[in-house]
């Protein structure tokens, strides 16, 4: 089974790009703190479901 097909990796993908379309409407002056930080860690759990 390809982790693609993983129930738990298509939600985590699902809510990382839903994290980007809130993100998008932070205020301009949050944009390299803050949201860059929440980017970094939404990321992080469908990485590591396609690492294992």
């Amino acid at each position: 089974m390809a982790f693609k097909d993983l129930l738990a990796f298509k939600k985590s993908f699902a809510l990382a790009m839903r994290i980007f379309d809130t993100l998008k409407k932070f205020p301009k002056k949050e944009t390299y703190s803050l949201t860059d930080q929440i980017r970094r860690s939404s990321r992080s759990l469908t990485v590591n479901i396609r690492a294992n």
